[in-house]
């Protein structure tokens, strides 16, 4: 077996020239690292919410301040379009504010009706909670667990993808610069071997992770040996239904930013459209005249629609499942081809006439790839929307909102927007069902993820 690489190199998607060079921690580093956090935590979790909280909006107004510089940084890391990289980051800065403003209330005693003199449900820190996170979202997935997790006293260990690990070291310096002890978060550049030593450890008590359902499956069940709570945000495959009645106008504007948003690697992006058959050909037409006018180019340049997958590797995975796809009897109705030239680009493509059973359907394709698929009626469309192992997300397009509130509620997944293109807000809980995975971020339910809920009885 050839040796463990000491060091991991990031590298521009959009021109292939390299970035940065980050050595590994070595078990010892790592080790002390896990002590850190353990000190920080029996501190921090004694600090009152409004200390905590000033400190999170400073964090906020870092992210802020900063959010040109940290979106350069996620474009030149990942390739998304610049201004949905500065938008990211101030999103992060609303997520800090968020948790700032309702953490103690979420986690307050809560008094309940028992024969006791007092009896109560309290809400703790359960310690230092390990995070394995993606490249697609960098600062967002990030601080949709930090925020809430430190709010309630826990404390965070950040092992992100290696592609991103600037975004990583500024994350951490934004919350050093915000006032938080050193080990409060952290992040470990780790490989897999010592992610896997660093879930076991008992210095973590919980884990969670965004990525895919084989990462899932893998990291929850060393959470599980490890007798851990574990919080799964995995892939998704969402259905985008179009009904006869929609305005066709704005779901194909919407449809086009929904399937190519974050160049198209997003798990909530909208990737099978399911189309009812009386406009399904009218939609087609619509929705492939305005992919194929998508710019596709530099991430920097605010006039780029589309930018770079964020690794070569993925963009060949993309275009393997579209040949594929192809093989199998989809229609490439437009893109499919990889271009000539420095970068990971891939065009906005459109699969027409998919099936239930072949590829376009049944995987998800990460990328700016639409399969189109044709209902017979409503009901045909929910059987559709549901034929799929994922659950994350999905949207019901029609000019009913009763009848598009009926659609959503058949519709099994973590979340269903009606006339709108699914996205994550801090006041909704967001996860998925199924292979799409389990657990809840974001709301109530976020910051209570990693947490004791302790019953007191006093007689």
């Amino acid at each position: 077996m050839p040796p463990r690489p000491d060091s991991v190199t990031t590298r521009n998607p959009a021109t292939g020239e390299t970035l940065d060079t980050y050595r590994r921690l070595t078990d010892d580093e790592t080790d002390a690292a896990l002590d850190r956090a353990a000190e920080a935590f029996e501190a921090h979790r004694q600090t009152p919410f409004a200390v905590r909280a000033e400190a999170m909006r400073r964090a906020a107004d870092l992210l802020d301040e900063g959010a040109e510089v940290h979106g350069a940084l996620m474009t030149r890391e990942m390739g998304k379009p610049l201004d949905q990289a500065v938008a990211e980051a101030r999103k992060c800065a609303w997520v800090c504010r968020y948790y700032a403003e309702h953490a103690e209330g979420f986690l307050q005693d809560e008094p309940r009706e028992t024969d006791a003199t007092r009896s109560f449900v309290a809400y703790e820190p359960l310690g230092p909670v390990l995070a394995v996170m993606p490249w697609n979202f960098p600062y967002w997935q990030t601080l949709r667990f930090a925020a809430p997790t430190i709010m309630a006293g826990g404390v965070g260990l950040l092992k992100h993808a290696d592609n991103v690990l600037g975004c990583a070291e500024a994350m951490v310096d934004v919350f050093r610069q915000a006032g938080f002890d050193d080990g409060v978060f952290q992040w470990l550049n780790l490989d897999h071997e010592a992610t896997a030593r660093v879930i076991a450890d008992d210095r973590v008590r919980a884990v969670t992770l965004t990525g895919s359902s084989r990462a899932g499956r893998s990291v929850g069940s060393q959470a599980g040996q490890a007798l851990k709570p574990s919080l799964l945000e995995l892939g998704g495959s969402d259905a985008f239904v179009v009904l006869a009645d929609a305005d066709l106008d704005r779901a194909v504007e919407v449809g086009v930013a929904a399937r190519t948003q974050n160049n198209g690697q997003s798990c909530i992006a909208a990737k099978r459209f399911i189309l009812e058959a009386p406009i399904a050909d009218e939609y087609t037409a619509r929705f492939v005249e305005r992919m194929e006018a998508l710019t596709v180019g530099d991430p920097t340049d605010p006039d780029t629609d589309l930018g770079p997958l964020a690794r070569e590797d993925l963009r060949a995975g993309v275009h393997d499942q579209v040949e594929r796809a192809a093989a199998e009897g989809a229609r490439v109705l437009c893109g499919g081809t990889v271009p000539d030239g420095p970068g990971a680009y891939y065009p906005p493509t459109v699969l027409g006439g998919v099936g239930e059973g072949t590829v376009a359907f049944e995987e998800e394709i990460f990328g700016p790839v639409a399969s189109l698929t044709v209902a017979q009626d409503q009901d045909d469309a929910v059987r559709l929307a549901n034929a799929t192992r994922f659950g994350l997300g999905g949207s019901v397009w029609t000019r009913s909102r009763e009848r598009g509130e009926r659609v959503a509620r058949r519709i099994r997944s973590g979340a269903v927007f009606v006339n709108e293109m699914t996205k994550s807000h801090p006041n909704l809980p967001f996860g998925g069902v199924g292979d799409s995975g389990y657990g809840r971020e974001l709301g109530r339910p976020g910051i209570r993820a990693f947490v004791n809920e302790k019953t007191v009885w006093v007689e």
